[in-house]
């Protein structure tokens, strides 16, 4: 199937063949109708994507400042890297979709195959969507007017919040597609509404829907704002303007009269102002796109609606209220259209709003396709094919499941420039599969895992997905047969680690077992070995303290949730736990934890835990995990006494000896985590037939240890590890003290 990208690094518009997305739990799974280009987004996208690397910072003053704490920490490659191969993304574009249900997930209520519906899709053939971003399309509205739907449901939550009353005036400011939808939406509303705008043609259309109209550059906005309001100021202004100017909220504040209210829908300068809004005591709001709960993850991906008697309006009731409206003929859509082109040339539609000519709404038609040919679940693309009976038992043949940000910056450049014949590539959408794909030279981009465990020819998996997926994932690949290296975390609890303790078991009993190794990258860097090196020449107990300054994420982010991320302790935390198991050589025997604010209800807990281990030879380590630091600290520090000496390792780019004979500093001008060395382990061990560069024993070890870690945490008790049954870790007896 057909969908349409963009490149933010040149901003080139491209239609790009992808493998078909599958339906998910709490998805459907859409035929494209109709889509609508909003030209003013994407407009913005394509002048961003265009614009050279001046522009981009002047147009993203903070990304820039976080890029500069970025050199600060880790270096100006390390840092160089990220921002390339973030720009290297292909960006899907559009979000304003009407299609046809092809098959609809588990767990999805109010929907059924056949179904035409509105969501915020993208432009692209077929599309996967969560249940609460669709709406059902009623009776007698046009898919060319239900296309309207997500662009009038931003106008909508933009007037909620302006909350006018029957005949309050109200200016609208700019005139593109959402302004002339909040016009008639303030008319139903019962409002007196003036519009402005640069375009005539759009002011004639405003006057069409109710409107009086100010021609901005040539009208004086005040005295008509001031004739029209009777001499009392509006009682609210509604800005939709796309503009880098501050000049929007300035004029707002103007003609506004006192305690008036404005509202952004639009993306304009907000350097404003506080005497414009001091004197008259204004208020301003910025609206959310379609309404309450857009971004967040428990409503749009998870399904999990808000109450109506608690949160009367959602962005799905939003995308319902304007169906209802068009479904009345409250509202009049199709006069907007300015264009419409087939989807197989949607590149000519983004050369249009891209050039001087004038537009408006910009309509892709799609053709009557029958659903099962675009339904393919996989794209080969044009490398060598390998043959079964061609590949060496011994030479690596991978397929990856996931191509996200650390997949493709880390992980795939290193099997590639290490040799390894990267046959499949599966993703969710897709879309980032393809770009993987043409960027690496792999064979074949999916969105079925299944192929990649039933074809013969491959004998590695990478898993880099998601951490609810890990689990099961390897059991599946070493059911297959196939060696697997799988991106921490293993498990997210002791019941996942067991299974895949009992399939490794079963596994092993094969003519060629496979090996498991988990991403654990830190053991091999190369300051690490350095002091692995070291610390072999002291024989008595060492002491660890290693602390992560980790900076804070998101309250809704996935990696909070147990259930999907399993929390920043198993997470992440459980590299810094294999990082002093490895140095200290020998097995964990006690562990205790705790989290800042203790079990306090109002205590935010977002990574800033503490776990003290010791292990079978008296040594003892601390990881502080931490998000409440500063970002211009190192992320990274590790210091080790033993032996009236000392070494310390900040952020894997420095590391000094003290007291150390012959040894007192090295010092990297790239940041060097291991993550190529450990991928270099691992094809190593693939092609000479050697057992995995990580024992299952410390793997098992480390991963239930960090389970444990997580749950003290909460509980405040200490695990003790009885040192035998080391060789079946996975499932090690342990006692626990309050």
């Amino acid at each position: 199937m057909l969908q349409v990208l963009q490149s933010l690094r040149d901003g080139e518009t491209q239609l790009v063949d992808v493998p078909c997305p599958q339906v998910r739990p709490g998805t459907l799974l859409i035929r494209t109708r109709r889509t609508l280009i909003s030209a003013g987004t994407e407009r913005m996208l394509q002048d961003f994507g265009k614009a050279g690397w001046i522009g981009k910072a002047r147009q993203q003053p903070d990304k820039v400042r976080q890029v500069l704490d970025k050199i600060q920490t880790d270096g100006l490659l390390t840092t160089l890297d990220a921002v390339f191969d973030k720009l290297d993304e292909p960006l899907p574009l559009g979000y304003c979709h009407v299609g046809e249900v092809l098959e609809v997930g588990p767990g999805v209520s109010g929907f059924e195959v056949g179904d035409r519906v509105l969501s915020n899709g993208p432009h692209a053939e077929i599309v996967c969507i969560p249940q609460n971003l669709c709406a059902r399309i009623p009776e007698g509205v046009s898919d060319d007017a239900a296309a309207f739907g997500v662009l009038g449901a931003i106008a909508l939550q933009g007037i909620r919040l302006l909350q006018p009353t029957l005949g309050e005036c109200v200016l609208v400011s700019g005139l593109g597609l959402i302004g002339l939808l909040a016009v008639q939406l303030l008319k139903a509303h019962g409002a007196r509404v003036i519009g402005a705008d640069f375009q005539p043609t759009r002011l004639e259309l405003a006057r069409r829907f109710g409107a009086e109209t100010i021609l901005l550059g040539q009208d004086d906005l005040e005295s008509r704002c001031q004739a029209f309001s009777r001499g009392q100021g509006m009682d609210a202004v509604l800005i939709t303007a796309a503009t880098r100017s501050d000049e929007p909220v300035h004029q707002a504040a103007t003609v506004c009269r006192k305690r008036g209210r404005i509202v952004l829908t639009g993306v304009v300068g907000l350097q404003l102002s506080r005497d414009d809004f001091y004197k008259k005591e204004l208020s301003f709001q910025v609206s959310c796109s379609y309404g309450p709960g857009r971004y967040d993850p428990a409503y749009e991906d998870r399904g999990q609606d808000y109450p109506a008697a608690y949160v009367r309006w959602t962005e799905q009731r939003n995308f319902e209220a304007v169906l209802d409206m068009l479904a009345d003929r409250r509202i009049d859509v199709l006069p907007l259209i300015s264009h419409r082109f087939d989807f197989s040339r949607a590149l000519d539609a983004y050369d249009l709003i891209g050039s001087p000519q004038p537009s408006l709404g910009v309509m892709l038609q799609y053709a009557s396709r029958d659903p099962d040919s675009l339904r393919r679940t996989t794209i080969p693309l044009p490398v060598p094919a390998v043959r079964a009976s061609s590949v060496p038992r011994h030479r690596p043949v991978v397929a990856f499941i996931g191509a996200g940000g650390f997949a493709t910056r880390m992980l795939l450049p290193a099997f590639r420039r290490e040799g390894a014949q990267l046959r499949w590539i599966a993703t969710r959408s897709g879309v980032s599969g393809v770009h993987a794909a043409r960027k690496f030279g792999i064979a074949h981009a999916t969105t079925s895992v299944d192929e990649l465990f039933g074809d013969p020819t491959v004998n590695a998996i990478v898993i880099a997905t998601r951490h609810d997926t890990h689990a099961d994932f390897v059991c599946r690949a070493l059911a297959a047969g196939k060696h697997v290296f799988v991106e921490k975390p293993l498990a997210l609890d002791r019941s996942e680690l067991a299974d895949i303790q009992r399939q490794r078991s079963a596994a092993a009993r094969s003519i060629a077992p496979p090996m498991l190794m988990v991403g654990f990258n830190r053991r091999f860097a190369p300051q690490v070995q350095t002091m692995a090196r070291l610390l072999r020449t002291v024989a008595e107990p060492k002491s660890f303290v290693m602390t992560v300054n980790a900076g804070s994420l998101p309250a809704g982010h996935w990696l909070h949730d147990p259930q999907l991320g399993g929390g920043r302790m198993i997470g992440e935390g459980c590299h810094f736990i294999d990082l002093l198991r490895f140095l200290c050589g020998h097995p964990i025997v006690q562990l205790q934890a705790t989290q800042m604010g203790g079990r306090h209800p109002h205590v935010i807990r977002d990574g800033q835990l503490s776990c003290t281990l010791q292990f079978a030879d008296g040594s003892f380590g601390a990881v502080h995990y931490l998000s409440n630091g500063h970002r211009s600290v190192s992320k990274e520090r590790l210091e080790i006494f033993c032996a009236g000496r000392v070494l310390q390792l900040d952020n894997f780019r420095r590391l000094v000896g003290y007291g150390w004979p012959r040894f007192h500093r090295q010092t990297l001008w790239k940041q060097d985590k291991g993550h190529a060395t450990g991928v270099q382990a691992f094809l190593a061990a693939i092609r000479q037939g050697n057992p995995s560069p990580i024992p299952w024993d410390e793997l098992a070890e480390v991963t239930g240890v960090t389970c444990d870690a997580a749950a003290a945490a909460e509980t405040g008790e200490t695990v003790r590890y009885s040192p035998e049954g080391i060789a079946d870790a996975a499932l090690r007896p342990l006692r626990k003290s309050a």
